[in-house]
């Protein structure tokens, strides 16, 4: 039995140490470069946007005599404000003058934020019938996915895609798409929306009158294996569109961080900005930072000048900065690059075909026509197309239950691909351009999900059999009894994960016995269960063992259960994988450890009585 339990911790400790990682270097800090501050003033030298504090009342904003424009209905709770002046000397007095007030927290000037160049640029509709009608009549592509023109969708095969859709879907996640709305045209008509909200407008109508935002969308969630269209990455995912950008593609940084405010706070897991600027904006970056606090990823396009400077928001600390490969797997004419750079991923380039599929090689989705006459299926190019690639994989990395944004970043960083062009290289960064190399759903989802389970399965193991060595010979059961056991403990720790790498249905990945029970419930409660501090605790076996302890048959069962959350739990403290909600980050670990610690303790408790 000793015997047994040290090679179940062996499978535990290696099941970690196959998801260790080194950590993120984290984007540089400091005040922005004076340069950059300067090109802002320049940019809108009459407009100020102020980020009062919170508490000052309405009485001490009149008091300071100037009109303060709300960005939108939400000014009212987070204080930001705008406020403009006749000439360009008065904002700078005013500037100076409330950068002293202790009432304020920030003053920028009101940069303004659009689409990169390049993004808008798309080619005119497919000349594909099979990709704007049902293809069930047998038009359809064979095998998974049945999307007719999946065959033009090189750059999703480029990310690993179909194989990482075996092992998961991003089912129970949600991803905002910060940019010109999202509308549901038809290939979209298969996707879960989430309620988002029009910072243009302010108002709730929140449908594209661009058609960059419903393309990226597209990437992210495409309503896929339907017979139609083209396919999306994290297709089970739910998207929250959230319009910032207006029918021109331009916007206010100021609603930008509105939108990210609003995103934390109504659960997004995942947060896309396919949009950016070159100057710096106080309250975008500590939207970012509230947001990362509140355990969502953010993912940003790194700009398409085709210079060494990464753009805003892209080049913030805890943002994961995208540039954009082509069909080669060389980074594009056109993609930003610069030490920021975490990781790359296809933004595609409409001016060549060298795959000689007879079609541009951008990104294709389908979205509304310009004009809004319709919709179509078009190709874009650009890291707006590049950054939902990333977005999607981390959609379907949080589905297989890694949601703490570091470990998010860390594993997508860890499994980049190095791509064609490069033969060598040292270290994990590859170089500015590509940073750690391209994303890799695949790689991503498999240790993920695989990894994960094996260690959580060793780690449950192991403290069940030496929980078994404990009992007294009297004690101890055997025959059905210890197939009962073993079965709830595989349940509590890991549930079936290796059934869709053996084969299994693509839906089993996504599916309450394709995981462990923790991340089973955090799918069935969505955004409810990401991180609940109720469900990541030993709350589960406890209510488990007080509704069914009175029936001896299931004790076996009981105990396993204990046992394997526990080795779940314990799982998440060492890779550092869950981000706890309410509980400060520099506790996370120590709450998973100390309730799988309870969980073991009462799965013991369960057998010796």
């Amino acid at each position: 039995m000793r015997a047994r339990a040290a090679g179940a911790i062996a499978l535990g400790l290696a099941g970690i140490t196959a998801w260790s990682w080194r950590g993120v270097a984290p984007h540089p800090g400091g005040p922005p470069p004076a340069d950059e501050l300067l090109a802002a003033a320049r940019a809108s030298p009459n407009t100020l946007i102020v980020d009062f504090r919170d508490d000052i009342t309405e009485q001490a904003l009149a008091a300071r005599g100037y009109v303060d424009e709300p960005i939108s209905r939400f000014s009212a709770m987070d204080r930001m404000y705008r406020v403009r002046f006749p000439t360009p000397q008065d904002a700078e007095d005013a500037a100076r003058r409330l950068r002293a007030d202790p009432m304020v927290e920030s003053v920028d000037y009101d940069a303004p934020v659009s689409l990169f160049p390049e993004d808008w640029t798309a080619a005119p509709p497919v000349d594909a019938p099979e990709c704007t009608r049902d293809a069930r009549s047998g038009e359809a592509g064979a095998g998974f996915p049945n999307d007719p023109c999946f065959r033009y969708q090189w750059h999703l095969q480029q990310i690993g895609l179909p194989a990482a859709w075996k092992l998961g879907q991003g089912r129970g996640v949600v991803v905002a798409v910060i940019d010109t709305g999202v509308s549901r045209v038809p290939d979209l008509a298969g996707t879960r929306f989430v309620p988002g909200f029009n910072f243009v407008a302010d108002n709730d109508k929140t449908d594209d009158d661009h058609g960059h935002g419903t393309h990226v969308a597209g990437t992210i969630a495409q309503s896929t294996n339907n017979a139609r269209g083209v396919a999306g990455i994290a297709f089970r995912a739910a998207i929250m569109p959230l319009k910032v950008l207006s029918r021109q593609g331009a916007g206010s940084m100021a609603a930008i961080a509105q939108a990210i405010r609003f995103a934390a706070d109504h659960d997004a897991n995942i947060i896309n900005l396919s949009l950016g600027g070159p100057f710096p904006v106080t309250p975008v970056r500590r939207a970012i930072e509230y947001a990362h606090r509140k355990g969502v990823i953010v993912v940003a396009a790194a700009g398409n000048n085709g210079s060494g400077r990464v753009s805003y928001p892209a080049r913030y600390p805890n943002v994961i900065a995208v540039a954009a490969t082509q069909w080669d797997e060389t980074t594009t004419f056109y993609s930003n690059w610069g030490k920021e750079i975490d990781i790359a991923a296809p933004g595609g380039n409409m001016r060549v075909d060298q795959n000689g599929d007879g079609k541009p090689d951008g990104v294709l989705q389908n979205t509304i026509l310009p004009g809004g006459a319709g919709s179509g299926y078009l190709w874009f190019m650009g890291t707006s197309m590049a950054a939902p690639h990333v977005a999607g994989i981390a959609a379907l990395v949080v589905g297989a239950g890694v949601t703490r944004p570091e470990a998010v970043e860390a594993l997508l960083v860890d499994t980049a691909r190095k791509p064609k062009p490069i033969s060598s290289a040292s270290g994990r960064r590859i170089d500015d351009h590509y940073g750690a190399g391209i994303a890799d759903a695949a790689a991503a989802v498999t240790k993920a999900r695989g990894s994960r389970g094996v260690a959580s399965l060793g780690l449950g193991a192991s403290l069940g059999l030496l929980g078994l060595c404990g009992l007294r010979r009297r004690e101890r059961f055997g025959g059905a009894q210890v197939w009962v056991f073993a079965a709830a403990l595989m349940l509590g720790a890991s549930g079936l994960f290796f059934l869709p790498s053996l084969g299994a249905p693509a839906w089993l990945a996504d599916s309450p016995i394709g995981t462990g029970t923790l991340e089973s419930l955090a799918l069935l409660l969505g955004p409810a269960g990401q991180g609940n501090p109720l469900l990541w605790s030993v709350l589960l076996p406890v209510a488990a063992v007080a509704l069914l302890y009175g029936a001896r048959s299931l004790r076996p069962a009981l105990a396993g259960l204990s046992f394997g959350v526990a080795g779940g739990l314990l799982f998440a403290a060492c890779a550092y994988t869950a981000d706890v909600r309410f509980v400060p980050d520099f506790l996370d670990r120590a709450w998973l450890a100390a309730n799988a610690f309870l969980a073991t303790g009462l799965g013991a408790l369960v057998l010796r009585r």
